[in-house]
């Protein structure tokens, strides 16, 4: 259903004409806005930083997790620690050190899996794909599967529990812009695939549904199909192939970062990019209130320019109706950077739904994340 906004169109005080440009001398741009950053906003001028405090207490508080500090691997993706959850997604941080002895299966919803570390193979009912750092694989739910790294691998799944993963509607972009579809590389039924069928013994395979696990085991490996043809089927997207959206004079949203789509989520990419170069453009995250969706945001690689203290394989996780932005290292070069691009690579999940905090996650957090705006007071 189409909404009908209540209509307000108005300005009051000193104020710019353009959102996260040419703001009065000496204020900070703060924005609040409905349905993420594609509804209604309003956008205030303050003479301080918005996130000067001096003490932040309650659930709303932001946190951040160190998940590369979550050193037990589990040989099957159903044991991997939560990270965080709602009914509609479900993220885990997953190590594994050898190939997995079993099969999994996911019956509850598609599985995407971004490989922070390590390389090796996807084998599944489509065939083998090989799979390297920074990698998003996609696995339809249903699918049977197995990755056998070359050694230790480090990922980050995430499920679309009851739903389907798709991509965004790029609009007026057109579909080849962010990534070619023809980017999208499917599993092939090669020597390595028939050599992995041929393997003998029992095979298990770990079917989740429902959240529970139920265990079938063959006298054979159940991958034994000989061909297949269809419009479904896993695919791998390097970070490195996404060619970001930019735009030298404004400061876009990181919605306009979408890569692929959940039941009431998202999941975004920041690849390197250049800065603005208009004078009087934002050339960091503007201030916000997200009241509407939770924002995590998993750091894989790079200088994190907007945040300090952030190293790879860490995870924020900024409640919605928290307001926040740059970090005050970051809101230095507000205005002005000292280089021409960004070098970061990050995966940001948008949740329209609360998310709670999984057991791993509390293990690793640093609770001092929230004490890292107070400088900017």
């Amino acid at each position: 259903m189409t909404r009908n906004w209540i209509p307000v169109k108005a300005a009051e005080g000193a104020h710019s004409n353009q959102a996260h440009a040419d703001f009065p001398e000496g204020t900070y741009e703060r924005e609040v806005s409905k349905e993420g950053f594609f509804g209604p906003a309003a956008f205030f001028h303050h003479r301080r930083p918005p996130t000067g405090w001096t003490n932040f207490e309650g659930p709303l508080r932001p946190r951040a997790f160190d998940l590369a500090a979550l050193n037990e691997a589990h040989a099957s993706p159903w044991d991997a620690p939560k990270v965080l959850f709602n009914v509609h997604v479900e993220i885990r941080f997953w190590k594994l050190e050898a190939p997995m002895p079993a099969l999994a299966r996911n019956a509850d919803g598609d599985q995407l899996l971004f490989v922070h570390q390590g390389k090796g193979d996807l084998f599944c009912d489509y065939g083998r794909l090989p799979f390297s750092a920074g990698d998003y694989l996609y696995i339809p739910r249903g699918a049977m599967w197995r990755l056998s790294p070359e050694g230790p691998a480090a990922l980050l799944t995430i499920e679309c529990v009851g739903g389907h993963f798709t991509l965004p509607d790029r609009g007026l972009l057109g579909p080849h812009a962010l990534f070619d579809p023809a980017m999208l590389a499917t599993p092939h039924m090669d020597e390595a695939f028939r050599a992995h069928q041929d393997q003998p013994g029992e095979v298990r395979v770990d079917v989740k549904k429902r959240g529970q696990v139920s265990t079938v085991t063959f006298p054979y490996n159940p991958l034994d199909a000989v061909g297949w043809h269809g419009d479904l089927a896993p695919v791998r997207l390097n970070v490195k192939d996404i060619r970001p959206v930019n735009s030298h004079r404004y400061h876009l949203p990181p919605s306009v970062h979408t890569t692929f789509m959940g039941e009431r989520f998202v999941v975004c990419t920041f690849t390197p990019r250049p800065f603005e170069t208009d004078p009087g453009a934002l050339k960091v995250p503007f201030f916000h209130n997200n009241d509407d969706y939770d924002e995590v945001l998993f750091y894989h690689a790079g200088d994190f320019f907007s945040r300090d203290h952030i190293e790879a394989g860490m995870m924020t996780f900024h409640p919605s109706g928290f307001t926040h932005g740059p970090h005050p290292k970051a809101l230095k070069s507000m205005l002005v950077q000292s280089k021409p691009a960004t070098d970061e690579y990050a995966v940001m999940i948008d949740a329209r739904d609360p998310l709670d905090v999984g057991e791993g996650a509390a293990s690793v957090e640093n609770t001092a994340y929230v004490d890292s705006w107070k400088a900017s007071a």
